[in-house]
């Protein structure tokens, strides 16, 4: 996915959010600002917005000497979605259809999204769960039970901390020795990272490995040799987010993207309203071509 004009206000917004999580002293903040503008001036509008934001939050960490300006965040929403972990699993276990429901909740998990909103507070998570248990969902659960049957190797991206834990419950409604999580390698927003998923605990229950990226999303280019390996050689993928969705909505791989449609741009390019509960697989997986173009929702 490239990037659009209308991405490029929510960058500066970043930027000053960022900026202000690190210090509050205004001269920094200017000086990280009009050091992000020149940078934005040069914007290549054929790569995907994680690789722009990768490079902001970069020049933020550099700048203000602060290697993790998103980890008070982090730990909140870690210890928030733990405290509600007993009961989304009961939730689970007495519904007639627990993967459906399992799915659901780790799209509503999708919400705890500091790029698009560092303001989120616990009521919103609350209201994203209740939505997402009645909400339409664009997907076939049927489709990815069978395809989570069939694979042999399936790494899960990861996308921020405290989310992984509503990953957790849909990892144990799977063969989760199957699974592998995937987390980010070094700090980026509130994306999750080694200490996050040892944190929830979930790296007790699945092999979880780094990709060696700072990105928020999963630019393959930019991802160790390890993580590449291991991605090319999985029979599926599943893309937690909307940065895992912005850069590889055009890889030739078997991937279900999972997420909240939350901005305007990725809603339109998947074809749904902003809010829908978006549970796309690929139409360049390996069974693309038989019974039809899968690039679409439903």
């Amino acid at each position: 996915m490239k990037t659009y004009f209308e991405c490029i206000p929510c960058f500066l917004r970043q930027t000053l959010e960022a900026a202000r999580l690190t210090t509050d002293d205004e001269t920094i903040h200017e000086q990280v600002f009009r050091e992000v503008l020149r940078v934005a001036s040069k914007i290549n509008l054929r790569e995907s917005p994680p690789v722009m934001a990768q490079r902001i939050h970069r020049l933020i960490r550099q700048m203000t000497g602060d290697n993790d300006p998103y980890r008070d965040i982090k730990d909140r929403f870690n210890n928030f979605a733990l405290e509600l972990y007993s009961e989304l699993k009961e939730r689970i276990k007495r519904s007639r259809e627990p993967l459906d429901t399992a799915i659901r909740l780790a799209i509503a998990g999708n919400i705890i999204d500091a790029g698009v909103n560092y303001h989120i507070k616990e009521t919103q998570v609350h209201n994203a769960i209740e939505h997402a248990l009645t909400a339409p969902l664009a997907g076939d659960p049927k489709q990815f039970r069978e395809a989570v049957s069939e694979a042999k190797d399936i790494l899960y991206l990861a996308d921020n901390a405290g989310e992984i834990v509503f990953d957790r419950l849909l990892i144990e409604q799977m063969p989760f020795e199957k699974i592998t999580l995937v987390v980010k390698g070094s700090p980026v927003i509130n994306d999750a990272c080694l200490a996050d998923a040892r944190a929830t605990g979930i790296a007790n229950l699945v092999e979880v490995i780094d990709n060696g990226s700072d990105a928020p999303g999963t630019i393959l280019g930019e991802c160790s040799e390890g993580f590449k390996r291991r991605f090319e050689n999985a029979d599926l993928i599943i893309a937690k987010g909307q940065g895992n969705y912005e850069t590889l909505s055009d890889v030739k791989k078997d991937i279900f993207f999972v997420l909240k449609a939350k901005c305007p741009v990725i809603a339109q390019h998947i074809g749904c309203e902003v809010g829908s509960l978006v549970f796309l697989r690929s139409a360049r997986g390996k069974d693309y071509g038989k019974g039809g173009d899968r690039n679409a929702m439903g």
